[in-house]
């Protein structure tokens, strides 16, 4: 495949060149150049490269943007090129440094962008394998549209896509402008779809960081410096049933839910209690934790239920007022997972009628599958995916 030449020019040049290019079939996307050394941008990075994508394992930080994409490609030729051109801008952001060509920066970091510990996750949709690029017979086993639950009132704008974006950093603007950036390089290939801005609460000195409702978050979650049970529970293993080029993915699974603070907000701190199964200063366990508690309920921690254990890396979002004049906040609930029927579905057949239904509303989300990572510097997202389809 040739390489793209840079768009250079101003917006008349640009938008002439993209309407040539949407004319002959063919998706113009701009070249990248290698990124500047991360010393020029400071220490604090990630490395992007890796059997795994980061982002997954990677403890959370601060400050995160989840969006779902609806993919403008018009043929597999530009699907590669729109892949190979989010592997690049990863790989630039990530690492942090002077951008090659000014005029190809949104600009809003100033002249050296930091790595500011970025780190990019790309996940497909079920959708992305319908009929346009051939890739059917390549969809991940267990990768479908995220299926409608009792308690849920989902708008379909909302929810679904064909490709999801985790972008996650120690400050808010560093996320805004991957965003920004990722959007600006495809060339018009990714239509955002919906997105959710998310942050994590300041660790207080009790070192916890806790949620919108007041507790502690993530606590069981499973140990991710053990290969063994990341193996077991996350990574999608070789000899799993699953197609030979999603070995090294996971499943994630988004969902975004609505917290019904103000009537949460007025419940005594002991009743809260009883409907986490926790106590809100320490975290720890109720002594006798009732049999409707979301913690017992979500894990039971029988023999039977050891396999169904996800990998949480959720955020808080707050998006001000919705349209019925209440504080439209609560949880960017996102997890990772080996089997998202033997995981996150069976956890959530479980939590059905749980007493936190009551405070919660799940209004959009979807399932995606996370790509392996990029080994080395001749890698691209998807690669294998596209060799198998």
């Amino acid at each position: 495949m040739t390489s793209q030449p840079a768009v250079e020019g101003g917006p008349a040049r640009r938008s002439l060149l993209k309407t040539a290019a949407l004319a002959t079939g063919a998706l113009a996307l701009p070249a990248v150049t290698a990124p500047a050394p991360a010393a020029a941008a400071g220490l604090r990075q990630i490395p992007h490269l890796g059997p795994h994508q980061a982002g997954i394992t990677t403890p959370a930080q601060p400050f995160a943007a989840f969006a779902a994409c609806n993919v403008q490609a018009p043929d597999r030729d530009a699907l590669e090129r729109l892949l190979r051109t989010l592997t690049r801008r990863i790989a630039f952001l990530t690492t942090g440094g002077s951008p090659a060509d000014q005029d190809g920066d949104n600009g809003m970091l100033g002249p050296l962008v930091p790595a500011d510990n970025l780190t990019v996750t790309v996940g497909v949709g079920a959708s992305l394998f319908d009929d346009r690029y051939g890739l059917a017979g390549a969809r991940p086993l267990r990768l479908t549209a995220m299926r409608a639950f009792p308690e849920d009132r989902i708008a379909f704008g909302d929810a679904h896509g064909d490709l999801s974006l985790q972008i996650c950093a120690d400050s808010r603007d560093t996320v805004l402008h991957a965003l920004r950036d990722l959007l600006a390089h495809t060339d018009g290939a990714l239509e955002l779809r919906w997105r959710v801005d998310g942050f994590q609460n300041r660790p207080r000195p009790d070192s916890a960081q806790r949620n919108l409702m007041g507790f502690k978050d993530g606590i069981a979650n499973p140990d991710t410096g053990s290969d063994r049970e990341m193996d077991r529970l996350v990574w999608v293993q070789p000899d799993g049933g699953e197609p030979a080029w999603a070995a090294g993915g996971s499943y994630q699974v988004l969902r975004v839910v609505q917290m019904l603070s103000e009537a949460w907000d007025r419940m005594p701190a002991t009743d809260q209690e009883q409907v986490i199964g926790r106590r809100k200063d320490s975290g720890a366990p109720l002594d006798r934790i009732p049999p409707g508690a979301h913690i017992r309920r979500a894990d039971p921690h029988t023999p039977q239920t050891a396999d169904s254990r996800i990998l949480r890396r959720g955020y808080n979002f707050d998006r001000g007022v919705d349209a019925s004049g209440r504080l439209d906040l609560g949880l960017l609930f996102c997890c990772y997972q080996q089997d998202v029927v033997r995981q996150f579905e069976a956890v959530q057949a479980r939590l059905a009628g749980e007493p936190l239904a009551d405070f919660t509303v799940p209004t959009g989300g979807g399932y995606f599958f996370a790509l392996p990572g990029v080994r080395d510097d001749s890698d691209w997202l998807g690669r294998g995916l596209l060799a198998a389809g």
